[in-house]
């Protein structure tokens, strides 16, 4: 390996799917620049995240810590309090102790401040409190209040004479502020579940925001702003070694594509952001090619949870999706117990030094913690990121088996041990169906294993046939709920 110390880059998509990209089955939705990477590097095909939802995922990303460690790990509103605190050991801080510069640009969703947010004020409580020399983030999602760009601590041309409100209570919306369910006639774009709040660029939120006007985000030019950030930054700090933590948005609800990718996909605006997203992936990527930093820099991709396609708005998604499998072979989605909530598109490049071009080894998105501090030569503490494992080997290419086993989780910390053949689901008390979006939660009374060697699409419950290996996996379960791994 080369001794000088490498740069890292995560490219961190947004609800997007394992058959989402083209290098994964897309055949229909373009996506040449992530091709491209998984071509120069390794293309993962049992990589997870740890969570079928977004704010949880985000957590182990930067904690190496499973979500349910955190009650507070759930997905967050805009105006939430910073769940990882100050003196929490984070990757940007590993990276930090090691001398590299360390960014995120794009979303953040891991709540700010301390509960008594003000966003008319510089702000404590932010990325740059918990590991990151520089941010420019949105606080939640783009489907949230407040719609604003937060750089480092303050939002970004905010006039003090229009200052930002925000609520999340429907018993104190701004009744001089149109929303969603009193002025539909104003909406771009109609809502159909729980996103009818302020109306925001013809578009209801979740939440109620009033003032901050010209502070306002666009979200057509979302993508290549952020991406503009992300290369900013490089550019910034191509001599010395830096960490980016790049999250984009797409293809995440409201899905708004820049104008000159609409039509770019026959699946309607879903796929047209999926091709944005690429797009800015490719400016990237061509950036860390001109400044000669390619060889030595690890750029890894992903994606925080599974797919969707109606997740609050009517956007014809639905009507548009055809033929295509957001998950590919895999049953469920965002949200959901079944594979399809936590397996995504996994690709890591690093050049001279990955030769595979395919793994099947078990790794997940919480063992990058403890797999860069092995690259950087950084020794974790005791208590450092309990649930990350060291497996360098298996991210690139070196060993094929990786993990022994995993907790994965679904909605609202229901949990899912998946060891290196079978996935058990425990009985969930709660809806198999979400009622929101149709996708499959997986909830069900009684126990469910799969083996997915011969059974990817898991419609083959295997509980009655083998009740030895389903009183094996509750008890590995609970070995791991109890337990937090010591150095």
């Amino acid at each position: 390996m080369n001794n000088t110390p490498p740069n890292v880059i995560i490219l961190y998509a947004d609800d997007l799917g394992f058959g989402d990209l083209s290098c994964y089955g897309a055949n229909d939705i373009p996506t040449p620049n992530l091709d491209k990477l998984a071509d120069e590097g390794i293309k993962f095909h049992q990589g997870y995240a740890t969570a079928a939802t977004c704010t949880p995922s985000r957590y182990s990303l930067l904690t190496g810590s499973y979500p349910w460690r955190n009650p507070n790990a759930a997905v967050l509103p805009g105006d939430a309090a910073q769940i990882i605190s100050k003196e929490q050991p984070t990757l940007p801080k590993m990276f930090k102790t090691q001398g590299y510069n360390t960014g995120i640009v794009g979303k953040w969703h891991l709540g700010l401040g301390d509960g008594k947010l003000d966003f008319n004020k510089s702000i404590s409580g932010t990325p740059n409190d918990v590991g990151f020399n520089q941010s420019f983030i949105m606080a939640a999602t783009n489907d949230r209040v407040p719609c604003v760009y937060i750089d480092n601590r303050n939002v970004e041309n905010l006039d003090p004479n229009d200052p930002i409100e925000v609520t999340y209570d429907w018993d104190k919306a701004f009744s001089d502020v149109p929303n969603g369910r009193s002025h539909p006639e104003l909406l771009d774009v109609m809502y159909d579940h729980g996103h009818d709040g302020t109306i925001i660029n013809g578009v209801s939120r979740i939440g109620h925001m009033r003032g901050g006007q010209s502070a306002i985000w666009n979200d057509e030019t979302m993508g290549e702003r952020f991406a503009e950030k992300a290369i900013e930054f490089i550019e910034q700090n191509q001599n010395t070694p830096f960490f980016l933590y790049y999250a984009m948005h797409q293809p995440h609800v409201p899905r708004i594509p820049n104008s000159k990718f609409r039509g770019a996909t026959p699946h309607g605006v879903r796929g047209d952001v999926i091709v944005e997203m690429d797009w800015c992936i490719g400016q990237l990527l061509n950036k860390i090619d001109e400044l000669g930093l390619k060889q030595n820099t690890i750029v890894i991709f992903s994606s925080d949870n599974g797919p969707v396609l109606n997740d609050g708005y009517k956007d014809q998604a639905i009507e548009l999706n055809g033929q295509h499998k957001m998950a590919g072979p895999l049953r469920g989605g965002k949200y959901s117990l079944f594979e399809g909530g936590t397996r995504v598109p996994f690709i890591v490049r690093w050049p001279d030094t990955i030769s595979e071009k395919h793994s099947h080894a078990l790794i997940n998105q919480v063992d990058l913690y403890h797999s860069l501090a092995k690259v950087i030569g950084y020794e974790l503490t005791e208590d450092e990121a309990p649930d990350s494992e060291q497996q360098l080997e298996a991210l690139i290419g070196r060993d094929p088996y990786g993990r022994e086993s995993m907790v994965l989780e679904g909605m609202q910390y229901k949990k899912v041990f998946r060891d290196q053949r079978y996935a058990y689901i425990p009985p969930h008390d709660d809806d198999f169906i979400c009622q929101y979006t149709g996708n499959e939660k997986g909830n069900m009374s009684s126990a469910q294993l799969y083996d997915l060697f011969d059974d990817i699409g898991q419609l083959n419950n295997l509980t009655d046939a083998m009740p030895e290996k389903v009183e094996q996996m509750q008890k590995l379960l609970d070995d791991s709920i109890k337990n937090q791994k010591t150095r």
